[in-house]
């Protein structure tokens, strides 16, 4: 399977390339990378740390009245974040070429999305987590026919946000809870039954803070 297939023969429609000069435009700021401590400045990371690489996939579908963010919910029977909201993605592999590869294997394993009908519009600065990854954020756009087939035990539901609403900074709001020991605070983003928060809500946030602004 050819991961990383090129899209210059698909002809998008103007709603299609209107926002993809959007995101174009969005992904021209210069931003620093955020993190799950963003909310904490009380906490200092160690110099020298090591990071895990990790990529997922910010995939956006067109839907009925507008493009949507499409999402997932994790199986609730996973050792790690069960039942969390969550981009399609996970760790970067010794035989990954890059974020961008990686994040495309996962969403095929994890929701059986094919990379050609995948346009990629570029990176994000890369979010770091509580949980020792340093997450490349992979912006892009699904152009052709998609039927999501979510993995067994793995992926619970894949399911639609409207990019309008995590576009809008007034949906997102600031909670906290103990972990390990100390309270951390954190975004949410609530859409219906979907309660997005932690690393997710925080990169939805970034795209958010970028496409509403005009880039610098």
């Amino acid at each position: 399977m050819n991961l990383i297939q090129s899209r210059s023969d698909l002809k998008p429609s103007k709603m299609d390339s209107d926002l993809r000069q959007r995101l174009l435009q969005a992904l021209a700021k210069n931003e620093s990378p955020s993190s799950d401590y963003d909310l904490s400045p009380d906490v200092v990371l160690p110099e020298g740390r090591k990071l895990r690489p990790a990529a997922v996939l910010v995939a956006l579908v067109e839907g009925r009245t507008g493009p949507n963010v499409l999402l997932t919910k994790r199986a609730p029977t996973l050792k790690h974040h069960p039942g969390q909201i969550a981009f399609p993605g996970g760790k970067v592999d010794p035989g990954d070429r890059d974020a961008v590869f990686a994040a495309l294997r996962e969403a095929h394993e994890e929701i059986g999305l094919p990379s050609e009908t995948v346009d990629v519009i570029g990176t994000l600065p890369c979010h770091e987590t509580v949980t020792g990854f340093q997450v490349t954020p992979v912006l892009a756009m699904i152009v052709g026919p998609f039927e999501p087939s979510p993995e067994v035990g793995e992926v619970a539901e894949v399911f639609e946000v409207p990019l309008a609403h995590v576009l809008e900074r007034t949906n997102y709001s600031i909670q906290s809870r103990r972990w390990r020991g100390m309270r951390r605070a954190y975004f949410t983003v609530p859409f219906g039954p979907y309660y997005i928060w932690g690393a997710t809500a925080r990169m939805l946030c970034a795209l958010a803070d970028r496409m509403t602004e005009k880039a610098n």
